[in-house]
């Protein structure tokens, strides 16, 4: 491995990272968790170790972040970037500011950078305030999140009120100003006692800039678009070689064909109305997946007549209102487990039925199908989306699959069928 490590708070927004560390020329597996002593990696700069933690209980996440630092750490990583979604999600009680805080004093860092930007998918960081193409994060349609709605856009404030450290700015002066002032604003922050900076980008080469800086520190907390900056620090300092191309992703692999939706941005929501004119298409009650076994085995029985004559895509993802109403019958952390529980299910029953090939929407959605398929990694392939690769598992039992893991937000209105032209 590079001096570089990485952990990823979800699945998808692993996938997101290893897809552009790979962009960069930095070989990489995606790994669900820790790896076994037993698993056999190929031969590659970076491994993304996926954690599913960005909404559980806050000492259950920094216990999990410690062990896979630790992990990192015993194989050669000197710096290790903490991957968290571009839309800060998270609560006032974490889980963002409690891991920082973890890694932070794991590592012996006076301070920790951290930046949510990522011009590419419109994340831009300006005066400590996130926006989501032209709008504030609280007037995005990330205000109404069903498990983290985001009503503040100052990441100075949302850090804060969830971290034990007192949190400084790092503004976009400073950041174009290049490496030796993020540097030395990193350093005048830590001599007053701040242990985390935001830090301000528009455009990639801020984020260059940033991932230059951050290099010289242990640790790092950003979305993809810094994990970009590091990579480009890494190859631009020597500290490891840019590889030509990436391995080639192997034989087709043949079977079936289903795409999942479990996230309700307003994005998935697009997507599969697209997805509608090119294949069949059920909608999934969220109130028949939460109540009990009978919407899943009409889900399964519906694919059974299906999946022969190609593409399918079964969803669970609805309009705000709707979530809202089964949320408040329900409860909103049991109906969002009971509905990833059902949809990994429906997961698991359509590898029973011959699917080798799935397109997962959702990052809880996405965790909860990886790990009840016992996936152990994957091989990063081409990229689909901005931050979406396609991913060739590696270790599965009892067969190859090939899937595309995609965080609710992310992708054009055609992701489903884009996804499938390149997934072999």
């Amino acid at each position: 491995m590079t001096p570089l490590g990485c952990i990823a708070d979800d699945y998808t927004g692993a996938s997101d990272l290893a897809n552009t560390l790979t962009r960069c020329g930095l070989r990489t597996v995606q790994a669900i968790g820790i790896p076994a002593d037993s698993l056999t990696l190929p031969d590659v700069s970076v491994v993304v170790v996926s954690l599913k933690i960005r909404s559980i209980a806050a000492a259950e996440a920094v216990s999990q972040a410690r062990a896979a630092d630790a992990w990192l750490r015993k194989r050669g990583a000197s710096h290790v970037m903490y991957k968290i979604c571009s839309t800060f999600d998270s609560t006032d009680d974490g889980n963002i500011g409690p891991v920082l805080d973890a890694l932070r004093t794991d590592a012996g860092e006076a301070i920790a950078v951290v930046t949510p930007a990522f011009p590419e998918t419109a994340r831009t960081v300006y005066q400590g305030n996130l926006f989501v193409g032209a709008l504030p994060l609280n007037e995005s349609p990330l205000r109404d999140h069903p498990l983290n709605p985001m009503r503040d856009a100052n990441l100075v404030r949302v850090l804060a009120r969830q971290s034990r450290s007192e949190v400084g700015l790092i503004d976009l002066r400073t950041v174009v100003a290049g490496p030796a002032a993020i540097r030395n604003r990193l350093a005048d922050l830590a001599k007053e006692g701040f242990a985390a900076a935001i830090a301000d980008a528009v455009f990639d080469r801020d984020l260059e800039a940033i991932g230059a800086a951050a290099l010289e520190r242990r640790v790092s907390i950003g979305a993809s678009g810094l994990g970009r900056g590091l990579a480009r620090g890494l190859i631009a300092s020597s500290a490891t070689a840019a590889s030509a191309s990436t391995e080639a992703m192997g034989a087709p692999v043949g079977g079936r064909t289903a795409c999942l939706a479990g996230s309700c941005s307003q994005a998935t929501l697009t997507q599969i109305e697209r997805a509608e004119r090119a294949m069949p298409v059920l909608r999934l009650g969220p109130d028949g997946l939460v109540c009990g076994p009978q919407e899943v085995q009409r889900a399964l029985a519906w694919a059974s007549e299906h999946l022969d004559q190609g593409p399918i895509l079964l969803a669970s993802s609805a309009a705000p209102d709707r979530v809202a109403a089964v949320q408040a019958r329900h409860g909103r952390a049991a109906a969002g487990h009971a509905i990833e529980q059902a949809m990994a299910t429906i997961a698991a029953g359509l590898l029973d039925r011959g699917a080798r090939r799935l397109v997962i929407a959702g990052g809880e959605t996405a965790g909860a199908v990886v790990d009840r398929l016992a996936i152990p990694a994957f091989l990063v392939g081409p990229e689909i989306a901005a931050g979406v690769p396609v991913l060739r598992t590696i270790g599965a039992k009892p067969n190859e699959m090939v899937l595309a893991l995609k965080s609710g937000n992310f992708g054009g209105p055609d992701f489903f069928m884009d996804a499938l032209r390149l997934m072999q």
